[in-house]
């Protein structure tokens, strides 16, 4: 039999088995791949699907559908939405890809940042960015959104300055750089439009401690869809001088594609006082009082001891802080938007309004109304896109003339009624100063807030776009403080009539626009990916303010109108012009997706600064080694994701305030041949510049068991020069101070540790925990001459800059019943020039927060515990003589006296002993007055039911719990509260639902 022999060539076969092997990747071109996206089992419509590395792309229908047919071998699908997650998805063989957002519990993978200029993917990222969402914040009965994020960022600490609506809040990322409170602002960035760290008020300092006013408080929590941190060189660089205190950046709400959808949602609460003392009752406070002038040897009591001498009723009991800050403060808000559009064009309107009573008697009420716009527009092949975005925001504030806290801690338990019988103001025939006339005068604000801005990007080749963003923010605050003569007592001359009656008057305007046009390319190689921009960066921002004060009116009718002023003045008039250009650019290396290079570099100029040091250079450089990828790890099936990141580089501040290197001049009152004088209130100084801080982090992410556990640990140090402080001069020349660069260094290090777990994560039961703790360390490495100079008294070298000196409390002098402290220079006497030497650091050992978020089927629960390891102020340091005529908690009963020598406090007295008072003196500042103020706060709480009442509607029904409790030793109003004598932050409750259709 004859055999058949079929001989292949190598060359031939290879051809073959290529093709064989070939087949089915191109079956992939122009096949059809379907699915749907789903958060949380809710579809998505408007999520964008693109072939990666093409054009071909398409979005989600109402129901969350879509079809795409593939252009390309090998193809892989990646799913964008408008919260910045991010999924890719192999196709493979598969023709039906359907994918469930868990925004929960998402990999690091998954979700975009936002880092200014540019966004990056978290896992891709060499700087240090913390975000918190819309999700996370939502819900939340808070008036700013810095309320909301207390607790959950590392390295960010929060505190509010006042439970009064409309108030500031003090922020320190990565603790204090600066010398000057001032200085240690961030930059705040809305849309990409930067504006200013507070505004302006001139006659808020009454009623909102330090008059300050957070630039936030103008935009609702609802329009905000994320809020992200930038802490350290490689994040802050880009925006070079204004980045040394780290940035936050605030992104709205964005738009979504396909059918219009609206959601309405309706929120009610009630605030009342985070903490009650226990304070002295009549008979308690009566009991002190007598032994206080028995103490001074004083029999007979003054015509003016009101209280004892028989004037006042003595058996009246009156718990002042139930009557003058235990009231309610109930809150309603309203939000309704709509969205929708096509692939090319899409929209999102929003409006919210917010009333908010306070817990002062009187009807007082602060008022919120915002309106966002967002607008995105994009050609079809993709080649031009428009996005503009505009939020407006006014606030009406309408609050007493004096905040009412520290008369509710101090006024006497037996004083007068407040009403007399016919419901006029009682003032006990002139013996009683009745609180409640400060509720005749007001203060009034009404703020104002544009922020709007318009990006268009052009792609001028393949990877080569053009992008231009111009945006405009203006900030009025129009302030007034009216003062009837009502506010005295009617039988004073002050309190007869409205001649005495005051109008005060204060206008800020502020407006300022920016041109940031860029370049941004972007190239893909084999194994190298490379993306970089250039751009340059101008503002000018200009203002006026303006306050204006008259008195000696008609009558006051006519109060309101400054014109009806008999006597009418100008104290203020002041013009702002600050001018700043930027040249900036950024260079990105990605190799193999496991290497990551970012170096930024960035040229200021500053008008704030004189001719001789207009303009500073200031960059960074960060990477990245996601070691995960690399064989000798992937074998490890227990670690799937792993980096080590690094960055380095300088920032700066120009944040000293306008013209402080001119020589300036202010009028004066006094007249010289009928004209005002001008008199010289600063030397010139050309040669001041930037204070600039050094910034080094090395970081650790690490994901475990199929990234249910996340871990990041950092640790970063910051080195800060050129402080920006006034120079004390000699007497002789005239002026105090001169403005200009004190060659003292300031160190901030620290350790920050996140802990991020979805360990049970199941289709009807899930339990995600959030966990962060910083800590923070401060030191003042360097100082030129400290002791020499003024500010001997404030810091130490080799000690942190939140050191207080104080007096070192010694005991009770069992012979006299008084205070005594340690004679440091053993003269004999006690002085703050020789005996101020003991020290008390303020600075925090740790902070940070604990999230925990459960799910059961449609039933949500979270709950944030904010916890805090320091120490502070108590109510030692505020309060008043023990035994005079105010009244204290019930902890000042334990005074030394004969038959109690064992006692905390010293022996009371009238105020008619010089030694005594002198005493008391030195103890409100001696380390007494400090103590541990660590505790564990209940910070939110909320429980959350979601209905779908069909596809396209659903509803949510919530209650939330802010401020609940607080587990803490700390002897005051709050331990977090820093500014005593003002309402602390209130705790609330709140309900609400929300509707999607």
């Amino acid at each position: 039999m004859k055999k058949n022999h079929f001989k292949i060539g190598g060359n031939a076969l290879s051809v073959i088995l290529s093709m064989i092997c070939a087949t089915p990747m191109l079956a992939q071109v122009g096949k059809t791949v379907h699915g749907t996206v789903k958060e949380q089992s809710i579809s998505l419509s408007g999520v964008l699907v693109t072939e990666k590395g093409t054009e071909n792309h398409t979005f989600t229908d109402d129901d969350g559908r879509y079809d795409i047919t593939l252009v390309t071998s090998n193809a892989t699908l990646v799913f964008e939405t408008p919260e910045l997650l991010v999924r890719e998805e192999e196709v493979k063989n598969r023709s039906s890809i359907s994918i469930e957002f868990d925004t929960e519990g998402i990999g690091l993978q998954e979700v975009v940042v936002n880092a200014g200029y540019y966004t990056v993917k978290d896992k891709e990222r060499t700087g240090s960015i913390a975000r918190v969402t819309a999700k996370e914040i939502e819900n939340q009965p808070v008036n700013n959104v810095l309320s909301a994020i207390q607790g959950r960022m590392a390295g960010v600490s929060i505190v509010q300055n006042s439970g009064v609506a409309g108030g500031g809040y003090d922020i320190q990322i990565r603790g204090r750089n600066s010398l000057r409170r001032e200085g240690n602002d961030p930059l705040y960035i809305v849309d990409g439009v930067p504006i200013a760290s507070s505004i302006n008020s001139s006659l808020s300092g009454t009623v909102l401690s330090g008059a300050s006013i957070n630039p936030l408080n103008t935009i609702s929590t609802n329009d905000i869809e994320s809020i992200e941190v930038l802490k350290d060189a490689d994040a802050t660089a880009i925006y070079g001088s204004r980045g040394a205190n780290g940035v936050i950046l605030i992104t709205t709400k964005k738009t979504s594609k396909g059918r219009i959808t609206a959601h309405l949602e309706s929120s009610i609460s009630i605030g009342k006082l985070i903490n009650k003392l226990e304070m002295m009752n009549s008979a308690q406070y009566l009991e002190m009082r007598y032994k206080a002038f028995a103490n001074d040897g004083i029999s007979i009591y003054p015509a003016n001891a009101y209280d004892i001498n028989g004037t006042w009723d003595q058996t009246r009991n009156t718990d002042w802080q139930k009557v003058l800050i235990g009231g309610n403060a109930f809150t309603n808000q309203h939000t309704l938007g709509i969205s929708g559009g096509n692939d090319n064009t899409s929209f999102m309107l929003q409006t919210n309004h917010r009333e908010e009573t306070s817990v002062f008697p009187g009807n007082f009420r602060y008022k919120k109304s915002t309106v966002l716009l967002n607008i995105n527009h994009q050609s079809t092949n993709r080649k031009f896109q428009l996005i503009g975005q505009t939020l407006y925001g006014v606030n009406h504030n309408n609050l007493p003339l004096n905040d009412l806290a520290r008369t509710a801690y101090t006024l006497s338990p037996n004083a007068p009624k407040l009403y007399n019988d016919d419901g006029i103001l009682n003032w006990e025939n002139g013996t009683f100063t009745n609180p409640l006339a400060n509720l005749n005068a007001e203060y009034l604000s009404k703020i104002e807030s544009l922020n709007s801005s318009i990006q268009m990007t052009i792609n001028l080749l393949g990877n080569l776009d053009f992008v231009n963003q111009f945006g405009f923010n203006k900030s009025i605050n129009n302030e007034k403080k009216i003062q009837p003569n009502t506010i005295y007592n009617p039988n004073t001359t002050s309190g007869s009539s409205s001649k005495y009656s005051s109008l005060y008057l204060s206008n800020y305007d502020l407006e300022s626009y920016v041109i940031e046009p860029q370049l941004r390319y972007k190239v893909e190689l084999k194994t190298i990916k490379m993306d970089g921009l250039v751009g340059m960066s101008y503002q000018n921002q200009n203002g006026e303010t303006l306050d204006i004060n008259g008195n000696d009116f008609l009558s006051n009718d006519v109060l309101k109108n400054i014109s009806a002023a008999n006597v009418q003045k100008i104290s203020n008039h002041s013009i702002i012009d600050y001018k700043y250009l930027a040249y900036f650019g950024r260079f990105n290396i990605n190799y193999s997706d496991k290497l990551f290079v970012n170096i930024t570099g960035r040229r200021d100029g500053s008008s704030r600064f004189g001719p001789n040091n207009r303009f500073a250079n200031f960059g960074a450089v960060g990477a990245a080694w996601i070691f995960s990828k690399e064989n000798f790890i992937k074998n490890l099936n227990w670690i799937n994701f792993g980096k080590i990141r690094t960055s380095y580089g300088t920032t700066g501040s120009d944040n000293i305030g306008n013209y402080q290197f001119l020589d300036t001049y202010t009028l004066r009152n006094a007249v010289y041949n009928g004209s005002l004088g001008l008199a010289p209130t600063r030397l010139y100084n050309p040669d001041f510049s930037w204070e600039k801080t050094t910034k080094f982090e090395t970081a650790l992410d690490v994901s475990f068991l199929n990234n249910k556990l996340n871990f990041s640990l950092s640790w970063y140090t910051n080195l800060s020069k050129n402080q920006l402080v006034g120079i004390p001069l000699p007497y002789i020349t005239g002026f105090n101070t001169i403005q200009d660069n004190l060659n003292a260094k300031v160190r901030n290090s620290g350790l920050e540790i996140e802990l991020n777990s979805n360990l049970i994560n199941k289709t009807k039961f899930k339990w995600f925990t959030n966990f962060n703790i910083t800590f923070p360390k401060n030191k003042l490495i360097e100082f030129p001459d400290l002791e020499s100079s003024t500010y001997a008294n404030n810091y130490i070298l080799g000690s942190s800059t939140y050191i207080k000196k104080v007096y070192t409390y010694t005991g009770i002098d069992q012979d006299t019943g008084l205070f005594t402290f340690k004679d440091y220079n053993s003269d004999g006497a006690i002085s703050s020039i020789g005996d101020k030497k003991g020290i008390v650091d303020l600075q925090p050992k740790f902070f940070g927060g604990l999230n925990n978020t459960i799910t059961y089927k449609n039933l949500s629960l979270s709950f944030l515990l904010q916890f805090y390891k320091g120490l502070n102020y108590n109510f030692i340091s505020n309060s008043g003589l023990y035994g005079h005529n105010l009244n204290l908690p019930v902890e000042f009963l334990d005074s030394w006296s004969i038959d109690n020598r064992t006692a905390k406090y010293q022996a009371y007295t009238s105020g008619n002993r010089s030694e005594a008072l002198s005493a008391f003196g030195f103890y409100k500042e001696s380390d007494q007055a400090i103590t541990d103020a660590s505790y564990i706060r209940l910070k939110n709480i909320t429980v959350n039911y979601q209905l779908s009442l069909s596809n396209k509607l659903q509803l949510n029904i919530y209650a939330t719990g802010t401020n609940l409790f607080t587990y803490t030793n700390y002897f005051g109003y709050d331990p977090e509260f820093l500014n005593i004598g003002f309402l602390p932050p209130l705790k609330s409750i709140s309900i609400g639902t929300k509707l999607n259709f």
